[in-house]
């Protein structure tokens, strides 16, 4: 009873964890790319083997390791998806002027290769727990694949709430292919149908007659309901970024900004070349308006001159009617003043 307990919570923990560790490993990939190909090469194997080792015994404790096995089987292959390392054949963005079928077309080029990877690994993890009493690590797998396929689908024809920004930089290209609408035909299908098994599985769970399958069923109806909550995501006027915050200082735009500081004194040089461009063509302004001055001056000068002999002209001609006026007086005989009024003399 004590293991069945925990499958709830610890299916919500793999689930939430696992996609950050996801996104902040995927963050690495350009800086260490030949170390990160061949962690993830090892991760692979290592749950594969985990796989195939868990399903030979149907005990709790093989069941909560199959389970685990899977998402890390399943996360190694959505990792080479999300590094950009297996993509499609046509790794593009969608072109806006394609038909409805050309874009069914250039979907399925851009991620063919990974789908194929999946189909792959689905069919390694068939073969190794085929005819084992434990099969948990298959049935994870399948519900995985089923639910991702029904998730891009959904984007694909259209949702509310597309949740893009958790794409990195690699395959950002995949944002051309999602629709914004506020419902598609598909969607209430597949909400019944994740509901649908949820149910199933839960009361398949409750009604186990071994502790393994209860353990078992109790995992597989999580992660259905969990992703039944993703498919609910899309439908919500809510992003989801915020769920894996911690992851997002190493994601490929988080790099990309930490790196600006470093690249911002090679603009310096071209911004500097306009001011000094500017510079010569200042005097050139000034020119016509120093002109303008020296011509102005030239001319109040010229008017203060012909004032000045103006009024010196004017002066001299003053000074020179004073003279001949004094000059008249001069020659008048003087009055004696011995003369009486009548000419005599007295």
């Amino acid at each position: 009873m004590g293991a069945t307990a925990i499958a709830i919570p610890y299916v919500v923990f793999v689930w939430w964890f696992s996609t950050g560790a996801v996104l902040a490993l995927v963050g690495l990939a350009a800086r260490y790319p030949a170390a990160f190909k061949w962690g993830t090469a090892a991760a692979f194997v290592a749950a594969l083997s985990g796989v195939a080792v868990s399903s030979r015994a149907a005990a709790d404790a093989n069941a909560y390791c199959a389970f685990t096995c899977a998402i890390l089987l399943w996360g190694t292959v959505e990792m080479s998806l999300l590094a950009g390392w297996i993509t499609g054949p046509r790794p593009e963005p969608c072109p806006r002027d394609c038909t409805p079928a050309s874009r069914v077309g250039f979907a399925l080029q851009a991620i063919a290769y990974h789908e194929l990877a999946l189909i792959a690994t689905a069919g390694l993890v068939f073969a190794v727990t085929s005819g084992a009493p434990n099969r948990l690590s298959w049935w994870t797998f399948a519900a995985l694949l089923v639910l991702r396929q029904s998730a891009k689908i959904n984007l694909f024809l259209g949702v509310r709430t597309l949740n893009d920004e958790l794409l990195p930089k690699q395959v950002r290209f995949m944002r051309s292919y999602f629709a914004k609408k506020s419902i598609n035909l598909l969607f209430p299908f597949s909400i019944a149908a994740a509901t649908t098994a949820t149910v199933l599985v839960a009361a398949a769970a409750l009604g186990a007659k071994s502790s393994f399958d209860g353990v078992a069923l109790s995992l597989l109806a999580s992660l259905i309901a969990l992703g039944l909550l993703e498919h609910g995501f899309m439908a919500l006027p809510m992003p989801v970024i915020n769920l894996w915050r911690w992851s997002a200082p190493v994601e490929p735009a988080m790099a990309t900004v930490a790196a600006a500081p470093a690249a911002v004194p090679a603009p310096v040089t071209p911004m500097v070349r306009p001011v000094l461009a500017v510079v010569p063509a200042a005097p050139k302004a000034e020119r016509p308006m120093s002109a303008q001055k020296t011509a102005a001056a030239l001319a109040r000068q010229r008017l203060e001159e012909q004032f000045r002999q103006a009024y010196r002209q004017a002066r001299a001609d003053a000074q020179a009617q004073a003279i001949t006026g004094l000059a008249a007086v001069s020659v008048t005989p003087p009055v004696d003043p011995n003369t009486t009024a009548q000419g005599g003399v007295p």
